[in-house]
């Protein structure tokens, strides 16, 4: 099949009359799928369900240093658990401090504390006229509720195949002072898949910001997370990366096990300079006596060290590389080569990002959702919901069974032809 721009008005409305048949045909089968979260599958849960197993009423629940797991204190978080989440996230372990069991928890916690109390004796956001952060989109949509939460004006920066476009970045962090941030999902990105370039990471870290309590918040979320066992996505490590270039302070790096072990009981941390820890320290025992130690022990039984967790992470990816696969050459076969749609092909994370032909997002999701597949809203990518394009939506394969997900896949393929017919046929008649 041609290109749909190069087809005349009446083979576009004859190629409309066929593709409606065939979406009648889809609204029968009365599905109910959704590729809405990034959520793990029930066969990848059961991969950690020997997790259940390595501590009973018998265990010696006393870390390597002797502290009882069970009482109060340690508010950094068990040697041995230091020392994994440290391999995991490519940083010394005394510069790690370990929470709950989620990294949104700790990302909000620090928007929270630099609202309210300010960044190492810098004035609490609170008491400025004007706070903004910069999001790169398409992007994660909870890391932009949480500055909308404070009142924070989100500033959107545009994903290219590299990471952010850097010299928008450096232009804005360099000239506004009201910027405080920026929030980055450096490998495997949501919803994209890109990975940060070297070249970006780099001048990442040697940021100028006209703003000394500027941060990037480095959400790491997909770091151990590849779909392959040798094509795999590497990304410099930022907090040595920022310590070369002279600006120990810039980075909050987070990460956690959420879709690693249980993701509603995972463990999360987040890794700084030692100055940023002390400034967090000073707020963090005030709320807490200290944070899950058992779940801390737990994790460290079961995996033992990186090497376990690696090992673990490839049984993950022989569950999510074959769904990945299917939704790629689905999409290849339907819609290559019309002109309608472009989608990226990521070698790890969650998420695939798919662009519609502009002015179509919101159409082709409302049309997926009539045939019974629920599809995460189109603009979630970006700041308040609103894609000023109208044309990305964020593609969670993970979820599904296979034969459910091709399913889904072939019906968001025959919703972004009819939809795109029906731009295209209003565009003649103008």
């Amino acid at each position: 099949m041609k290109p749909f721009s190069e087809m005349t008005r009446e083979e576009l409305e004859e190629l409309q009359a066929q593709l409606k048949v065939q979406y009648k045909q889809a609204q029968a089968l009365d599905l109910n799928l959704n590729m809405a979260r990034g959520k793990p599958s029930i066969a990848q849960l059961d991969l950690s369900m020997g997790m259940m197993d390595v501590l009973n009423s018998d265990s010696d629940l006393r870390c390597e240093d002797g502290t009882d797991c069970r009482n109060y204190g340690v508010m950094d978080g068990i040697p041995e658990a230091l020392q994994l989440m440290a391999d995991m996230m490519e940083v010394p372990k005394d510069h790690l401090i370990i929470y709950g069991n989620s990294s949104l928890n700790v990302m909000y916690d620090q928007i929270s504390r630099s609202y309210s109390h300010g960044v190492m004796g810098c004035t609490p956001w609170c008491k400025l006229d004007k706070v903004k952060f910069l999001c790169v989109v398409p992007g994660y949509d909870r890391h932009f509720r949480i500055t909308e939460y404070f009142g924070i004006e989100n500033i959107p920066v545009p994903m290219l195949p590299t990471g952010p476009d850097m010299d928008l970045v450096e232009k804005l962090v360099a000239e506004d002072a009201s910027i405080k941030g920026i929030w980055c999902v450096p490998k495997y990105s949501n919803p994209t898949g890109n990975s940060y370039s070297d070249e970006t990471v780099m001048r990442m870290a040697r940021l100028e910001p006209a703003a000394t309590d500027f941060r990037i918040y480095w959400d790491n979320a997909y770091t151990v997370h590849h779909l392959y066992d040798m094509d795999q996505d590497r990304v410099i490590e930022i907090l040595g990366e920022c310590k070369r270039a002279g600006n120990p302070d810039l980075v909050y790096k987070f990460a956690s096990t959420s879709k690693i072990s249980f993701p509603g009981s995972g463990i999360a941390a987040l890794a700084a300079s030692l100055n940023n820890l002390e400034d967090i320290r000073s707020q963090l025992k005030v709320q807490t006596i200290g944070h899950d130690k058992v779940n801390q022990l737990r994790h460290v039984r079961f995996f033992g060290d990186i090497h376990g967790m690696v090992e673990h992470m490839k049984k993950h990816a022989d569950i999510l590389r074959p769904k990945f696969e299917a939704v790629e050459e689905i999409l290849s076969q339907e819609l290559g080569g019309l002109d309608i749609a472009k989608w990226t092909s990521p070698k790890g994370g969650y998420f695939m990002s798919f662009d519609t032909m502009e002015g179509c997002a919101k159409a082709v999701v409302m049309r997926c959702a009539k045939a019974g597949v629920a599809l995460t809203p189109a603009g979630a990518t970006w700041p308040g919901g609103k894609d000023p394009h109208d044309s990305n939506i964020r593609i969670a394969p993970s979820f599904p069974p296979l034969e459910d997900l091709k399913t889904a896949a072939k019906v968001l393929a025959l919703c972004t032809k009819l939809v795109s017919v029906e731009k295209l046929l209003a565009q003649k008649a103008e």
